[in-house]
Formats: structure tokens, C-alpha cells, sequence
């Protein structure tokens, strides 16, 4: 095994890419000028962006050997960019970080020490979000339903910003999933991880790409990836609306052996068939969500389609720059 402390290692940083061009000028300029001490490349994936990112990136792999981007033909969304990057990656470390500048890349020199101390993985922390009240207790909810529900340990307040061994990059690359909750996988294969906390800085530039549908949508894979906790809700549910049921049967039949009658009424017949009705179609909803993702896993298509590729990638040792289907 390499020794740590002596070895010169190589690290790739990896940035998903969607609608960047407000913000990519100025991440150009700290890339440019930052320095870890060891080869450093980096490895932007364009999402299908619809501005001028893709043009951005394609001026700055021409002028820098450092660099090198792949773009999709649509946009498959921020996970699946993050796959692709830890796929394409080259280098003993490779780092994942936010294009919008939320990630400071000159934190990888304290991830890198950690490295150096034996951990295979060191992700980030985040502190003192600068997000708009409503969305930090949104992903405070989240983080704590998520720590008390997942089958694995997925640190609180822990994304994707993270610097992983080469040997973790492999493994993750195997897995064969298609609604890909990256962070869990990164917990699920375990090894050595410390976390180190940073406070998260306002967006640099430019409108997150992340609104609510897709938050909620990032949110729902990650439980659903993450626990089978909703299918054990959804168990509890119904029993729990059968047992009620029961009490009303239990009531009904001592009301009658009594001799009295029974109160009429409508508002009870309605209110028990909306709460039977009620939890019936979330039971389905539950099962619908995990039967929706057994069905793309079953279909068997490629993650993304890439469109075109530049940079150090098109190096005689690397994949040619092509229109190829991907996701193997």
C-alpha cells in the first residue's frame, strides 16, 4: 500500500454543471489560482445546460491543459452528473464540489491532510447556510428524518462536496444503480470517513438550479434509496386504521347488546371513509414510488447520453471525443 505521508498523489476535482455561466467565470479564476500542493486536473460535467456554459468550457479546455468537461444531450439531472464525474475521474483522489463556489475549493488542503491521516473519505459539513429560512428547516427536516430512517449512517447537514480515495470511487462506480443518491452510496461502502465542518458561503453568482420540485425529487431518492422506513409506515398505517376499526366494531356491538341505538349521522360514515380512503391512496402512493423505481431499474438504460467531450479526456489514453451512448 502507498505510504500517505511521502506519496505525491494525483487529485481530480470534479464540478456538475447546470446554467453556470454567471457564476463559471469567476470559479475559472480560483481554479486558476489555487494550489494543493500535488497534480491537480479538473473535470467539469455540463447537465444540458441551456445558457452558454458548455461555451465557457469549451474556451477554458482550450487554453488549459488542466481541464476537461463532458456534456449530456439533456439534462439528466445533479446526481447523475456526479456519477459520470467519479466515473471519468482520473487520479489517486477525487473531489466533488458545487460549481456555484458554495464548496471552497481551498478547504481540499485541510481534506487532504485528513487524508494523509488515513481516512478514505472527508466530506464537508455545512454551517451557517445562507439559504432563506423556509429552505434551511426544509433541509434540517430532511437531514433528521434521513439520519433516524436510513438503513446505513449518513452524516447530518453532509452533501456531495466530499474527497474520496481512489479504491471508494471504484466501488461506487460498480454499483449498479440507476436513481443514484450519491452521499448514501458513499456511506453504504463505508471505509475510513471523518466529516470537517465549514460554514457555506451564499451562492457566488447566478440562480440555484435546484428549485423545490427538484429538491423534494432529491429528497424522496434519498429516503427511498436510503430505508425501507415508508414501506414500514405504510404497514403501520394500516394496521393501525384496522384497528381502529375494530374499536368502532367493539362500540357498535356493545351499544346494540345494550339496547340503545346506534347514533345516525352522516358526518362519521364520511369521516372514516376519508381516513380509510386517505390512508389507502398514501399506502399506494409509498408502493408506487418504490414500484416506479424497480421499473427504471429494470429497463436498463444508460444513466445519460454524452454528447461531446474535450480536454485532457480526449487524451490518446483516455475515451475519444465522440457521440457514444453511456452509462455501462
Amino acid at each position: 500500500m502507498t505510504d500517505r505521508h511521502t506519496s505525491i498523489p494525483g487529485i481530480c476535482l470534479v464540478f456538475p454543471c447546470y446554467n453556470e455561466e454567471e457564476v463559471l467565470p469567476d470559479l475559472l479564476r480560483t481554479l486558476r489560482a489555487l494550489d494543493l500542493g500535488i497534480p491537480t486536473r479538473f473535470l467539469f460535467i455540463d447537465d444540458g445546460s441551456t445558457d452558454g456554459t458548455l461555451q465557457l468550457l469549451q474556451a477554458a479546455c482550450q487554453s488549459d491543459h488542466q481541464m476537461a468537461y463532458l456534456s449530456f444531450s439533456r439534462n439528466f439531472g445533479h446526481q447523475v452528473a456526479v456519477s459520470a464525474g467519479l466515473k471519468y475521474a482520473r487520479g489517486d483522489l477525487v473531489a466533488v464540489l458545487d460549481a456555484d463556489l458554495q464548496d471552497p475549493p481551498e478547504l481540499l488542503n485541510q481534506f487532504i491532510a485528513k487524508w494523509r491521516d488515513g481516512y478514505d473519505v472527508v466530506y464537508g459539513i455545512r454551517t451557517n447556510r445562507k439559504e432563506p429560512w423556509f429552505l434551511r428547516v426544509c433541509y434540517n427536516s430532511f437531514y433528521h428524518l434521513l439520519s433516524k430512517t436510513a438503513n446505513i449512517r449518513i452524516p447530518r447537514d453532509a452533501g456531495d462536496f466530499a474527497l474520496m480515495d481512489r479504491k471508494v470511487v471504484d466501488v461506487i462506480n460498480s454499483l449498479p444503480e440507476h436513481n443514484r443518491f450519491v452521499r448514501g452510496l458513499r456511506g453504504w461502502v463505508g471505509f475510513q470517513q471523518v466529516g470537517i465542518k465549514y460554514a457555506r458561503p451564499a451562492r457566488h453568482a447566478g440562480r440555484p438550479s435546484y428549485n423545490m420540485k427538484r429538491l423534494t425529487r432529491l429528497a424522496l431518492d434519498g429516503l427511498l434509496s436510503s430505508s425501507s422506513a415508508p414501506l414500514r409506515l405504510s404497514a403501520w398505517l394500516g394496521a393501525g386504521a384496522a384497528f381502529l376499526g375494530f374499536c368502532y366494531l367493539v362500540y357498535a356491538l356493545s351499544v346494540f347488546l345494550s339496547g340503545k341505538d346506534l347514533p345516525e349521522g352522516w358526518t362519521s360514515t364520511v369521516v372514516l371513509i376519508l381516513f380509510l380512503g386517505g390512508v389507502q391512496l398514501m399506502v399506494l402512493g409509498i408502493l408506487g414510488e418504490y414500484l416506479g423505481r424497480i421499473f427504471d431499474e429494470v429497463k436498463g438504460r444508460p444513466h445519460y447520453v454524452m454528447n461531446e467531450c474535450a480536454g485532457w479526456l480526449t487524451e490518446p489514453d483516455r475515451i475519444k471525443e465522440r457521440r457514444v451512448l453511456d452509462g455501462d
